[in-house]
């Protein structure tokens, strides 16, 4: 069944006041548990902005001649808060009892504002980003923790009978200037400027002593660009920068090289999906002596394509290739929220993981493999 659709506008923070964000109901469904009750948040303003979802609100429904008063509970699985770019939406899921008549109307009130400064989505990374960290029992005067934030996906997976059967990732963002999430229109242009951090260990588990065949190591410069919107339905990102990528080794088996880059993403809604998209364009800079042929079974080039739900299914590939050599490769991730499988509390995802063609890792730049492994991780 479907709802009757109305917005409501909720009451912009004070340093928000340009970028009203309204809540739209866009229906209501039935199950066995209950009642999901379907919604948008609509940003209208020029910047991005974070909102947090309220673990309840109060509606109300018909009863009789009059109205009585529902809570509904935010749905298992829905993020605690959302980035709402601009000139765009977020979905958000609330759930309600089971006895709620056909044809329900609901009059939802405004949920209560974020505390914390509002954040920008980096088009790259698809969906909203967590927000970023600070404990509020121990920061140690460390008062900048709010400029630290996920970067690529954190995870751990593993798949037996090779050389490397475990990988895991760790990664992480720095905004180097200005306030936590403030870049963009009417910030300054120096805030766009992050430094990132990646590491991935190869972990070869059947062997004796459990070695690591390899560590990555990727530490680069960059400067984000948020994502803004081009049409009603599509928003354009991205960011440009430099990278080192090393295994941190000597003799023969050291491996190091540097590249410029830059890497547009588009993103657009699918339904209850989104969708983000771009090229990867990049240059080698400085000595290549530990790999001279890394161009050759790395190319310049490569696709980032990533659809899924915020808080369902998620298909995320990156690839490369030379068309010269037609050497190239492509990763993939595919995840799932635990807590919609297992227990509501528990916030980790599934995780599976394939890769297919030349250099899953530096060590093997210039060798073939397949890879199929399946784990959790902490960020997607």
């Amino acid at each position: 069944m479907k709802a009757a659709a109305f917005a409501l506008l909720l009451t912009a923070a004070p340093a928000l006041a340009d970028a009203p964000v309204a809540l739209l109901v866009a229906g209501v469904s039935r199950g066995a548990d209950g009642v999901t009750v379907d919604a948008v948040m609509l940003n209208d303003g020029d910047v991005p902005v974070r909102r947090v979802v309220p673990a309840t609100i109060e509606a109300s429904a018909p009863a009789g001649d009059g109205a009585a008063p529902v809570m509904l509970r935010r749905a298992a699985g829905q993020a605690e808060a959302v980035i709402v770019p601009a000139h765009g939406f977020a979905r958000v899921h609330y759930l309600g009892p089971v006895g709620l008549a056909a044809g329900l109307t609901l009059s939802l009130p405004a949920p209560a504002q974020a505390a914390a400064p509002s954040a920008v989505a980096s088009a790259a990374s698809f969906a909203a980003e967590p927000a970023p960290y600070r404990s509020a029992d121990n920061d140690g005067g460390n008062h900048f923790l709010a400029n630290l934030s996920a970067y690529e996906p954190i995870y751990a997976v593993y798949g037996p009978g090779t050389d490397s059967d475990a990988r895991l990732q760790i990664s992480f963002k720095y905004q180097l200037l200005g306030q936590a999430g403030k870049i963009g229109p009417g910030s300054p242009w120096a805030n766009g400027i992050h430094f990132a951090f990646t590491q991935r260990l190869y972990w070869n588990l059947g062997a004796e002593s459990s070695p690591f065949r390899n560590v990555d190591y990727l530490p680069e410069l960059f400067y984000l660009v948020p994502a803004r919107s081009v049409t009603d339905r599509i928003a354009i990102g991205g960011q440009f920068g430099f990278r080192h990528e090393s295994n941190g080794r000597a003799g023969a088996d050291s491996r190091s090289f540097n590249t410029i880059y830059v890497q547009p993403v588009g993103t657009m809604p699918l339904g209850d999906w989104k969708l983000a998209i771009g090229p990867r364009l990049w240059a080698y800079v400085g000595s290549r002596e530990d790999n001279p042929d890394i161009r050759r079974y790395r190319g310049n080039a490569g696709l980032f394509a990533e659809v899924g739900q915020d808080e369902g299914w998620r298909l995320s590939l990156t690839t490369r290739l030379n068309p010269g050599s037609g050497k190239g490769a492509v990763d993939a991730l595919v995840s799932y929220p635990l807590d919609r499988l297992v227990w509501r509390e528990l916030k980790l995802y599934a995780f599976g993981q394939a890769f297919a063609g030349y250099g899953e890792n530096l060590l093997d730049y210039d060798r073939r493999t397949t890879r199929l492994r399946v784990g959790v991780g902490l960020v997607r």
